[in-house]
């Protein structure tokens, strides 16, 4: 039988403050209070640090990012260095993998699966690659994908450009590779627009994921009104 997924769209915020919303979602997954959840937004222009980051794939001076307007926050996702920003797509999968495997190798290559069957609607093919994580098509970047567990609810998730300005990547050296990078436009998907990419990316995930979707009404606080009831 189908679980229950709540899906959001928060439009564009800040990092830090998805977070916020983030975190107060996923402790109310793990207390049981809430089902799981799927948050899309589009980020403000924005370097992120996983845990296994390394300060030397940021390659601009705090000044230079700085008079660029470009962000920079440490996570506790996995994952190296990357760059989010305006036309890229932002999904954080709140899963409890409890409901569905304990397994993070089957759950990350799930997210794949799902991107590119997306892709695919645009005649792109993306595919996993063997030494690297995310959705790669013709050895570039088109998904970053950096998650954090903890008692086997997800947070944190993958990043698809759209129509993202791939310059701005010339800041960093994303996720540690000197690959390339490219986006949904320039592989020349047509129509792409962020709802319709939004509607079959949730499509796939709730197929792979075997999820009956059900849209989230979301307050200041990107908590549903049941979650509100919950924990007032």
């Amino acid at each position: 039988m189908p679980r229950v997924c709540e899906t959001r769209d928060l439009g564009r915020l800040r990092w830090a403050e998805a977070y916020q919303i983030q975190q107060k979602l996923v402790e109310q997954r793990k207390a049981g209070l809430i089902p799981d959840q799927l948050l899309f937004v589009e980020h403000p222009h924005v370097i992120t640090m996983g845990r296994n980051g390394h300060l030397s794939n940021i390659l601009a001076s705090p000044e230079m990012l700085s008079r660029a307007g470009i962000e920079v926050h440490e996570t506790n996702r996995g994952g190296d260095v990357t760059y989010h920003g305006p036309g890229q797509l932002v999904c954080y999968p709140i899963f409890d993998l409890r409901d569905w495997k304990r397994d993070v190798r089957a759950y990350v290559n799930s997210i794949v699966e799902a991107i590119a069957a997306a892709l695919r609607e645009y005649g792109i093919d993306a595919s996993p690659d063997p030494d690297a994580i995310g959705a790669w098509v013709d050895g570039k970047k088109i998904a970053a994908i950096g998650v954090h567990i903890s008692r086997w609810v997800t947070s944190h998730g993958f990043a698809l450009n759209i129509d993202t300005d791939l310059s701005y990547y010339r800041h960093i050296v994303p996720c540690g590779l000197s690959k390339p990078v490219t986006s949904m436009k320039q592989e020349g998907a047509q129509g792409a627009t962020r709802e319709r990419v939004i509607a079959q990316l949730t499509r796939h995930l709730a197929i792979g994921f075997d999820l009956e979707i059900r849209l989230a009404s979301t307050d200041h606080n990107g908590m549903s009104s049941e979650a509100r009831c919950l924990t007032s």
